[in-house]
């Protein structure tokens, strides 16, 4: 597991830490967030009602043993400089569960908080063009990223303007 620690820091992650999957907070109310809030429902694969309910990612976290979270500081700057840094961000969380898989840990899932932006515009008629890329948001699938962290020791900020140090999350489940 060190290797996959080292490599995230060399995605240059902010914060690394392996964790047992049971310390991943799952609440239903984080869903309502994407819902009502987040103009990108319904839009995405990647995000409700296309995603995984908060239940089935419950079960789904049973069948894991160990998880890597980490955090990605992406720096304050205009909107699009930002877009491509969370695309950046996502890419790099898929190709450490790509490594994984292709280590022998078959089961490797990976998710990044916020909503995919890959492509400028999903078509949710047809499957992903980016099989590879397209993972659920952490927070599609129910999961508190805020406080799943604050037990694990890191406080995260509401980022409230586009001036401040933005933060974005990624797990990827091990088994």
């Amino acid at each position: 597991m060190k290797k996959y620690i080292k490599k995230a820091e060399e995605f240059k992650a902010g914060w690394v830490k392996l964790i047992h999957p049971k310390n991943v907070v799952v609440a239903e109310w984080v869903r309502l967030k994407c819902q009502y809030g987040c103009g990108r429902y319904g839009t995405c694969l990647t995000c409700p009602p296309f995603s995984p309910t908060p239940d089935y990612t419950r079960k789904m976290l049973e069948y894991y043993s160990r998880a890597l979270i980490m955090t990605f500081d992406v720096p304050p700057g205009q909107k699009e400089k930002e877009r491509r840094r969370r695309r950046e961000m996502r890419r790099k969380i898929a190709s450490l569960e790509r490594e994984i898989f292709l280590d022998g840990y078959y089961k490797a899932f990976a998710m990044a908080s916020g909503p995919c932006n890959i492509c400028k515009i999903c078509d949710t008629s047809q499957p992903c063009k980016f099989e590879e890329l397209g993972r659920p948001s952490m927070e599609a699938c129910g999961i508190d990223v805020y406080t799943t962290l604050a037990n694990l020791g890191y406080q995260l900020e509401v980022v409230k303007s586009y001036d401040q140090l933005w933060h974005y999350s990624g797990l990827v489940l091990i088994d």
